[in-house]
């Protein structure tokens, strides 16, 4: 029997956060800690050729590693409750794709473990890993971001998951600006293999622990590593990017990081789609059966617009249908998040507070219209 979801669902980021990320990254080019591509268009053009011919011999169905089994080491945070917290962190024993980028990769020895934080009652219920954005992933945010009291409500274990070179993975050196994503392809290619092979391995060993099923839920950049690990790993239950990014491409184009001539900016495009095919959503379909998904979009997002929820909510499911409004339409969501994002004997919710931009965000719910067989 079905439990009656009654509260809110996840709204939309804040628009005067988005602003604060474009923001940085844009400061962080100026301040010239990421490497620069490129002095004029033929030289960008000659660096991302001679990536793209360096990772060619990998092909993307071979490209991503098999995750090895962890054993986190797991510790308490605070006193023993019915509902308790535990740190989780354990090695990432990750090898680099590309051998003459590994030294480069490696060097941050943050990123060399693992870390999620666990909100757990006994026995171990259906667990909702959540995915933080971009210049996220600080557990006393995170726990404070996120609807923590209504899933537990509901019969949710949650685990807040840390992404590479975020939070307690950063390297501390950089201030709050992470080492990825990057205007490197090579740190974005290594960054989001190794975000799916770590993701993929918690996933396993939370299967193995008793968890009787595992979903995702990303935010952002968590929305797009969310997505991207449900096309290669068969364990997901159901999956749920909010205002996801969903192309690299797309965005670079956006924050104007390509040429600004149409023929050299298309020229730059083909040679970065066919870069990023590997970790590329559209070049898998989606493991998680599609009445078990939803991508929630909002019109507000300044980083990822709601042009990246419809595409991604097309490709994991077809037709996809929208509800408008300032605040999230929760009757609405709670009655087709009901039965059909959750495995059985479970439902899903989520919700996010929507801070600063609430009387401009207009949020839209994508659904995919495929009924269960």
């Amino acid at each position: 029997m079905l439990r009656k979801v009654k509260d809110k669902l996840v709204g939309g980021a804040a628009g005067l956060v988005d602003r604060a990320a474009t923001l940085a990254v844009e400061a962080s080019s100026r301040r010239g800690r990421g490497p620069r591509l490129a002095i004029s268009h033929q030289s960008r053009m000659a660096f991302l050729e001679r990536v793209a011919l360096e990772y060619s011999s990998l092909p993307v169905a071979d490209f991503f590693q098999q995750p090895g089994a962890i054993e986190p080491s797991v510790r308490r945070v605070g006193p023993e409750r019915a509902l308790s917290c535990y740190d989780a962190s354990w090695p990432a024993n990750y090898t680099p794709a590309l051998e003459s980028y590994a030294e480069r990769y490696l060097a941050t020895h943050e990123n060399q473990h693992c870390a999620a934080r666990l909100f757990l009652r006994r026995p171990a219920r259906p667990l909702v890993v959540i995915i933080h954005g971009y210049m996220s992933g600080s557990f006393a945010i995170e726990e404070r971001m996120w609807p923590l009291a209504d899933l537990d409500a509901h019969g949710y274990d949650v685990a807040l998951f840390v992404l590479p070179f975020h939070g307690v993975r950063a390297n501390r050196a950089r201030g709050l600006v992470p080492e990825f994503p990057s205007n490197d392809p090579r740190m974005n290619l290594e960054g989001f293999r190794q975000a799916v092979g770590d993701l993929r391995g918690f996933v396993r060993w939370a299967r193995r622990a008793g968890h009787p099923a595992v979903g995702v839920f990303g935010m952002s950049l968590g929305g797009y590593a969310a997505a991207l690990t449900a096309t290669l790993e068969p364990e997901l239950a159901f999956l749920v990017p909010v205002v996801p990014l969903a192309s690299l491409v797309d965005f670079a184009s956006e924050q104007g990081s390509l040429s600004p001539s149409p023929h050299e900016a298309a020229r730059e495009r083909d040679v970065l789609e066919a870069l990023y095919r590997p970790i590329s959503p559209f070049s898998r379909p989606s493991l998680v059966p599609s009445e078990r998904a939803l991508v929630i979009g909002a019109r507000a997002d300044r980083v990822t617009p709601i042009t990246h929820a419809r595409a991604l909510a097309t490709h994991l499911g077809g037709p996809a249908r929208g509800v408008a409004g300032r605040s999230p339409p929760t009757d609405w969501a709670a009655r087709k998040l009901r039965a059909r994002i959750c495995p059985a004997g479970a439902n899903a919710i989520a919700r996010r507070e929507i801070a600063r931009h609430r009387t401009n965000a207009r949020l839209l719910q994508w659904r995919r219209t495929a009924e269960p067989a």
